[in-house]
């Protein structure tokens, strides 16, 4: 018996439904709406100093849940160095000049074959210069273009520059105003 009770329910529920007016839409909303705008504007504040109120100053916190067993400091704010004074009262002459990267010219009889026959100068270096210092040196001191410099250490621990000339230079001419010829 029981499942035909259940059938039974639902159709007096429709029944109900069908028997009920529906209630009419009232249109005189129009007057309550200018009379209610001030009292809306005042529940919104209220409910929003009540969700302060509630939460406290500081808010809601939520706990950071910790993955790691190492914990790292972190990173503050680390201010940049404002000096009252300079450390060093002069900065710090550079040693490694012109004058310092070039010794003195070789004047040996294989220096003189590389002078006449490979347009090229022999040049006895600071053993720290590299290729670039010994060019730019070489430029700065006698006003010609090289081409490219090779360079070695001798066995008495000295650095030899064997330094090409451009084509438009003369190896000879230079060695003359050098004054090694």
């Amino acid at each position: 018996m029981a499942p035909k009770k259940a059938a039974a329910k639902p159709e007096a529920a429709k029944a109900a439904k069908a028997a009920k007016p529906a209630p009419k839409k009232v249109a005189d909303k129009a007057p309550a709406g200018d009379a209610e705008k001030a009292p809306a504007k005042a529940v919104a504040r209220a409910l929003k100093m009540r969700k302060k109120v509630v939460k406290g100053t500081h808010g809601t916190r939520v706990k950071k849940i910790r993955t790691s067993v190492k914990f790292y400091r972190p990173k503050t704010f680390r201010a940049p160095r404002t000096p009252k004074y300079p450390r060093k009262s002069t900065p710090r002459r550079n040693r490694m000049d012109a004058y310092n990267i070039i010794k003195h010219p070789l004047t040996t009889e294989s220096a003189m074959k590389k002078i006449e026959d490979n347009n090229t100068l022999v040049f006895i270096c600071d053993i720290k210069a590299n290729k670039h210092q010994v060019k730019s040196a070489v430029k700065k001191l006698y006003d010609i273009n090289v081409s490219k410099v090779n360079t070695l250490v001798r066995p008495d621990g000295q650095k030899k520059a064997y330094v090409r000339l451009a084509p438009d230079y003369d190896a000879l001419d230079v060695a003359n105003k050098i004054g090694i010829i």
